[in-house]
């Protein structure tokens, strides 16, 4: 069973003045697909708050994924995407291109998205919107690769060829 952390980036969820629905629906997806949730933390949109976190989820907790929601946008306080290539030591902008790609497909607003992605050790990070309704549809869509993307990460799968 692989395992996730779950950062939210919002001042208004940190403060108690929103409800973290897209945390939620992140926990609930993975959980469903035989994902195990160890940490879930809403933090406000500091660059270095959410650069520790993160490291202490891959370092510390060694989580398999950890999937961050919010802050990738064009506000001045979005600041996910910088924090999060703080932290990684390869990219993997795959996953966020197909992300946006097919989010284009339901909305052109996808293409405002600046999320990244990319590996810290053994970990897969992966930026999604902060919309629990586009956190539900890109796991949707990239969760089953994803998973596959995990286990050549850590040594269990060899072979990305598909038959």
């Amino acid at each position: 069973m692989f395992t996730v952390g779950i950062i939210t980036s919002s001042d208004k969820g940190y403060s108690g003045e929103r409800e973290d629905k897209s945390g939620q629906v992140i926990e609930e997806i993975v959980s469903q697909k035989g994902f195990k949730v160890v940490q879930k933390v809403i933090l406000p949109d500091e660059k270095d708050l959410l650069e520790k976190e993160m490291i202490n989820m891959c370092d510390n907790l060694e989580v398999n994924l950890l999937l961050t929601t919010g802050g990738t946008g064009f506000s001045s306080r979005d600041i996910t995407p910088e924090a999060t290539k703080v932290v990684i030591e390869r990219e993997a902008l795959g996953i966020v291109e197909a992300i946006r790609f097919y989010s284009l497909q339901i909305t052109k607003r996808a293409m405002l998205s600046r999320a990244t992605s990319g590996i810290r050790k053994n970990t897969l990070i992966i930026n999604l919107p902060g919309s629990p309704k586009a956190c539900k549809e890109a796991l949707d869509f990239v969760l089953e690769d994803v998973k596959h993307g995990i286990e050549i990460l850590l040594g269990e799968a060899k072979d990305c060829a598909r038959k």
